[in-house]
């Protein structure tokens, strides 16, 4: 087998976990792949000696081949996000594990990360695709990877008045925004920042964008679920003439000559999902659903 690796730092109660998760794949000789300044924090820092003689660098998309059965994504969801920028369209399927806090997407946690990877090894676990966006604008605001993975949003430059959004579904005009901004995601973003503003949660396999408004000035404007095989147009107008734009953890400036047009990515992200954890099992543990929360509260009398 042969897996690559991503990770930027984490925390010193993370370090006997990844200690063993190196001793596990040299165990089961298993080639790796290593983010290089992952690799120099490990050593330089975390004091983490990685026995692995054939061991190999990656510092860009192009470092990396389709040889490769796994991306071991550590860190958070952030981490995994950045992930995205490796794999690209290659098909490789990401593992994610969370050496943080909340992860919806690296949802391994530390403590079950021996017992994922024997589950890994042995063939235990199912691969789900997960839909992307694609930002299209004429000045190639993104350069040559101009897809999220969460969401593409559309904001305020800083803490200026309130921004006109023009929006356009199949070219036929939707609403004009009067906002903070807005926020276009995919099923898989829907327990990000958009579930933040008030959001619905959507599962990971539905077909659809969420169109979220942050702040409206209209009380009555809500969120809006459209099927994913629209196209999406946005025009932006304000005081300032200059916004910003986000894809997942990726932000750049533009003004108001430029028309951001969004669709779905011509192909998806694959995502291990190990067979005794669902969708719902995430949710039932990250929000806490069914738990009995109410404080309690000692009859003195």
């Amino acid at each position: 087998m042969t897996i690559a690796i991503y990770g930027r730092k984490i925390d010193p109660d993370f370090y006997e976990t990844i200690k063993s998760f190196f001793i596990f794949l040299k165990q089961n000789q298993v080639r790796m792949f290593i983010y290089e300044p992952f690799y120099k924090f490990l050593h330089n820092q975390a004091q983490i000696q990685i026995l692995q003689s054939d061991l190999v660098f990656f510092n860009q998309p192009k470092d990396l081949n389709n040889e490769i059965d796994f991306m071991f994504s550590i860190g958070g969801d952030g981490t995994f996000l950045e992930t995205i920028y490796f794999v690209r369209d290659k098909g490789i399927p990401i593992v994610g594990i969370n050496s943080g806090r909340l992860g919806f997407l690296a949802d391994i946690s530390q403590e079950n990360v021996n017992t994922a990877l024997e589950q890994i090894f042995a063939g235990n676990y199912q691969i789900t695709e997960r839909s992307l966006l694609q930002l299209q604008t004429s000045n190639n605001l993104f350069g040559d990877f101009n897809y999220a993975l969460n969401e593409v949003t559309i904001l305020k430059k800083d803490s200026s008045s309130m921004i006109n959004i023009q929006a356009y579904v199949n070219n036929e005009f939707l609403n004009n925004y009067w906002v903070d901004g807005i926020i276009i995601s995919t099923p898989t973003g829907s327990t990000a920042y958009s579930l933040s503003v008030g959001g619905p949660i959507i599962t990971p396999d539905s077909k659809n964008f969420i169109i979220n408004p942050i702040a409206p000035h209209t009380l009555t404007v809500r969120p809006l679920i459209v099927p994913d095989n629209n196209e999406l147009t946005f025009i932006v107008k304000g005081r300032s003439n200059i916004f910003l734009a986000t894809l997942d953890y990726r932000s750049a400036f533009f003004d108001s000559s430029v028309e951001l047009v969004v669709k779905k990515a011509d192909f998806n992200i694959k995502t291990l999902k190990l067979c005794d954890r669902s969708f719902f099992t995430t949710l039932r543990e990250k929000l806490m659903w069914g738990a009995d929360l109410r404080p309690k509260f000692e009859n003195k009398s």
